[in-house]
């Protein structure tokens, strides 16, 4: 056996008797974690729209299903995510040079995200994550693909605080 393959085989052996899961997404799963459950994300923001609930949830679950090797199940997992959204505004981030006209807006979202590891108790957390993204022109026309990508942003991060401890 040449030496990097040993040095390497040394490694993989190391890691795997360290009772967690490593992954390539840089997350390491609690040893024995199996299932997860993501809860629906009710949308107690003052302002409501009408599908973020819907689309922040699944976004939420496809995270989780997509980064790690972790199954689905409708209540009582392993790892549990539950919350609700609450914030979503838009706000002017930078205005007209000469005149007090919006050059660029921002949309806004807050989730407050309580996680409970069933497995390894002391990752459990509750806190909000806010994300935003600025935008010109109007909202109506650019609001699903600004969700889209904040929700993204959101969901990584909340995969990264809950596998990864950032």
């Amino acid at each position: 056996m040449k030496r990097i393959d040993y040095i390497l085989l040394l490694l993989m052996m190391a890691v795997q008797s360290c009772g967690v899961k490593y992954g390539f997404t840089g997350g390491s799963i609690p040893e024995g974690t199996k299932t997860y459950t993501v809860e629906f994300f009710e949308n107690t923001a003052p302002i409501v729209n009408p599908t973020l609930s819907q689309t922040f949830t699944e976004a939420l679950k496809e995270r989780v299903r997509n980064q790690s090797s972790l199954s689905q199940v409708d209540a009582n997992g392993d790892a549990i995510f539950e919350g609700r959204i609450t914030g979503y505004s838009i706000a002017p981030a930078a205005v007209e040079a000469g005149t007090d006209r919006a050059a660029l807006n921002r949309l806004s979202i807050t989730v407050n995200v309580k996680y409970t590891n069933n497995i390894k108790p002391e990752d459990n957390f509750e806190q909000p994550f806010t994300r935003f993204k600025d935008f010109s022109g109007n909202v109506p026309a650019q609001e699903d693909a600004l969700i889209r990508d904040i929700n993204q942003m959101l969901t990584e991060d909340i995969f990264n605080r809950a596998f990864a401890n950032w």
